[in-house]
């Protein structure tokens, strides 16, 4: 099997649907001897910024010289971004020979009556696999979707569990209200594992504390009164951080925007926390990791000149995230905004949060089965803004969007990470061609 053949073969398992519960994984993980067993694992669960977290945990622990597993979802440009160990995409052929050894016992799974495994169950079997054959010293892994019967739950005893920003995403499978999504992602907390939350709004910071008591799961709540904030512009966040007698002063954060500081807040309590359970990390290894962390499709700048910036906001609370940042940086005359929306996301929260925010707005169709015809997000649109342009193309999208904005413009291309990733990987090929895609 080469890389090619084992992205066709994981992708092909997309028929299976998306079943959550965890009798097959735990199945496929036995046969491949568990392999999550064979490192330590932090678990981050959440609606917002779980992937932000998981990436400055993983470069702080980098920085300390632990060998890192890092797995996350979904990926941005390449499928190899997902599985990385020491901030090193898996190699293809890596890629490719641990797909084989997982697909193996597949066929020993159907043959024996078993279902076949979901793509993220399969994905997440290569991940662990992968990482127990490198021999890390601790994998940080991100929830796929929930918590409680997520695929990656098969952790038992994680040396801790971080809950980040919860807020209303897949309400058809999670529920209708704070307290059910709560529920449902505090499932990754374990008996006797400490747990670490982000500061919640409403009823979610009571079922996760209420959880955490019932499981005797040391409880660590952020605070926002822990960060002071020196400096927050589109270049870099810079604030002082206090956990107990231990103060962190002028640390810098190149992740875009002022929700990032309670993602760092809740990521360097995590950290503090994993100090208390006897792993060392020096203060110099919290500096770096957390000024070398990047988070692509973020809030991120890709161009100047016209200024093009990336964000996959795709829900209530990113747009609301998102909304703040317009506000504070640019003026409405300035600002293009390229939006494209996946049908069975929040899609009229984050139309109206946005959308009054923009000059001239043009509807696009992100590269997604499940992606929202451009013409009726147009139609959506035009409440809020009547400024309105259509182009299905994404890459004609993005030549639309340059023309419009000049040279001293704003483009801001948003919606979903279908979107952004394919803008994101079209711009920096130099937009000379669809097939360096």
């Amino acid at each position: 099997m080469n890389y090619n053949e084992a992205l066709d073969y994981i992708h092909g398992t997309y028929k299976f649907g998306s079943k959550l519960g965890l009798e097959n994984i735990k199945d496929l993980l036995a046969r491949l001897g568990n392999p999550q067993k064979q490192y330590k694992i932090i678990h981050v669960g959440g609606t917002n910024g779980k992937g932000s977290v998981t990436s400055m945990i993983t470069n702080i622990l980098h920085e300390a010289g632990y060998k890192v597993g890092m797995y996350i979802s979904p990926y941005l440009e390449n499928f190899t971004e997902r599985i990385q160990v020491d901030l090193r995409e898996i190699p293809r052929e890596d890629l490719a020979k641990t797909t084989q050894q997982v697909k193996e016992k597949v066929e020993e799974m159907v043959a024996s009556g078993r279902n076949h495994p979901t793509e993220f169950e399969i994905v997440t079997a290569i991940g662990f696999l992968y990482f127990a054959r490198q021999e890390i010293d601790v994998a940080v892994v991100e929830v796929g979707l929930g918590g409680r019967f997520d695929a990656t739950n098969v952790v038992d005893k994680p040396l801790l569990s971080v809950i980040t920003s919860i807020g209303f995403d897949h309400m058809d499978i999670l529920g209708s209200t704070l307290a059910e999504i709560a529920f449902e992602k505090a499932g990754i907390i374990k008996q006797g594992r400490p747990v670490v939350s982000y500061p919640q709004l409403g009823e979610a910071s009571g079922v996760i504390r209420d959880a955490a008591s019932e499981r005797n799961s040391p409880y660590y709540e952020v605070d926002g009164h822990q960060v002071d904030v020196k400096e927050s512009s589109l270049s870099e966040n810079v604030f002082d951080f206090r956990y107990g007698d231990e103060i962190y002063k002028d640390l810098r954060l190149k992740l875009v925007g002022e929700h990032q500081l309670l993602n760092a807040a809740t990521a360097l309590t995590a950290i503090e926390v994993v100090k208390e359970l006897g792993m060392s990390v020096p203060k110099e290894a919290v500096v770096e990791g957390l000024l070398r962390t990047r988070w692509p499709g973020r809030l991120e700048k890709i161009q100047d000149n016209p200024t093009i910036l990336i964000d996959g906001a795709h829900n209530a609370a990113g747009a609301d995230a998102l909304a703040h940042t317009i506000n504070t940086y640019f003026a409405h005359d300035d600002l293009t905004l390229i939006l494209g929306v996946l049908e069975d996301k929040e899609v009229d929260a984050i139309i109206n949060r946005l959308c009054p925010l923009a000059h001239t707005i043009i509807t696009t169709r992100p590269d997604s089965p499940r992606a929202m015809d451009p013409a009726e997000l147009s139609e959506k649109v035009l409440v809020y803004n009547d400024n309105v342009t259509v182009e299905p193309d994404i890459f004609k999208a993005v030549h639309k969007g340059i023309d419009i904005a000049g040279k001293q413009g704003v483009i801001l291309i948003c919606g979903s990470l279908y979107l952004v990733g394919a803008a994101r990987k079209y711009i920096k090929s130099g937009m000379s061609s669809k097939n360096s895609l």
